[in-house]
């Protein structure tokens, strides 16, 4: 049988894979790094989110109508100023996961980083005295006032590729230096986007769950659930209510890099991003959209699930709009 004259098909919005909907405790989100081989150094980077564009590319995709054709793609640009490394952090494993043994920590802070960097008594001096440990993490800083957007940085996490040996040499010469995001990542590459959702406050089971409106004569409420529940004693977490909606950490897998560069007018649209302003620094534009608003930290990670359907190759770009989204008639 077919599908009812005038029926809507409108599935569950709200996926049941995430429980339960609360906030997130930051506005940049906590990356589980995964162990990348055949890659030495930082596995990661941040950026802020710019804006939006579009862009015609030539599709290089195998077995599509369009190979070889120009197509349309929706574009995000993400400007990503160098991270400074201010720490190293150094894990041992146990059977209930990663445990953090010592630090070591720069002794060059930001003025504005005093408060976020707590020492403790495990921190050491020295690289040599740190023996008996199974993984090296680097500790990194963004740098937002060498594009103006702000005072205080964001600290993070990074993770590093390579052998135990491979992560100790490259950890040993790291403290104090920057590392750029063309030196980690490369265009035509598949990336994880990490970050936090717009917020969206309080919503009702209707545009949360997607939850069909019901007739004008039902009984107690319209815009809600038909029921709770044979229970009443207690509600199920499965039935669709009101509650907290959008600033969620969530990962976005298999982003495609189109393009980095450090030429800003390149990407620059005519009086700058809205709400956002010109790019100052290095950029990625990556297909498609990204969580969050404007000037929110997005960190990128390798993949851990690629798809080896996407080619390795970035597609040329015969065109990126560069016009004006705020009336500007130049």
């Amino acid at each position: 049988m077919g599908h009812k004259v005038g029926y809507v098909h409108r599935p569950h919005r709200g996926s049941m894979g995430y429980w339960h909907r609360k906030r997130a405790k930051r506005q940049y989100p906590r990356v589980n790094w995964k162990e990348v081989s055949g890659v030495t150094g930082g596995v990661g980077f941040a950026a802020y989110k710019a804006g939006m564009s579009h862009a015609i590319i030539i599709d290089n995709r195998k077995n599509t109508p369009t190979k070889n054709k120009p197509i349309f793609w929706p574009v995000t640009i993400l400007e990503a100023p160098p991270l400074k490394i201010i720490g190293l952090r150094f894990y041992k494993d146990t059977p209930y996961g990663k445990k953090t043994i010592s630090q070591i920590l720069t002794k060059k802070f930001d003025k504005n980083l005093k408060r976020k960097i707590k020492q403790s008594k495990k921190d050491s001096k020295k690289f040599e005295d740190i023996t008996d440990y199974d993984d090296i993490r680097l500790i990194v800083q963004t740098q937002p006032n060498l594009i103006k957007l702000k005072k205080t940085p964001e600290v993070f996490e990074v993770g590093l590729g390579g052998t135990i040996e491979e992560k100790k040499e490259y950890a040993k010469e790291a403290l104090d230096k920057e590392i750029r995001i063309s030196e980690i990542f490369k265009e035509g590459m598949q990336i994880d986007i990490n970050g936090v959702t717009k917020g969206k406050g309080t919503q009702g089971s209707v545009k949360r769950h997607g939850v069909g409106i019901r007739s004008h004569k039902s009984e107690k409420t319209k815009r809600g659930a038909g029921t709770l529940g044979s229970n009443w004693s207690k509600v199920s977490w499965r039935v669709p209510q009101f509650g907290q909606m959008g600033y969620h950490t969530r990962t976005e897998f298999n982003k495609l890099i189109l393009k980095i560069g450090n030429k800003p007018e390149e990407v620059n649209p005519k009086g700058g991003f809205k709400g956002y302003g010109i790019i100052k620094k290095d950029y990625v534009v990556l297909k498609g959209s990204v969580m969050g608003p404007r000037k929110r930290l997005i960190i990128l990670r390798f993949p851990v699930r690629i798809n080896k359907k996407t080619p390795k190759i970035a597609p040329q770009i015969k065109y990126l709009s560069l016009k004006s989204s705020q009336g500007c008639r130049k």
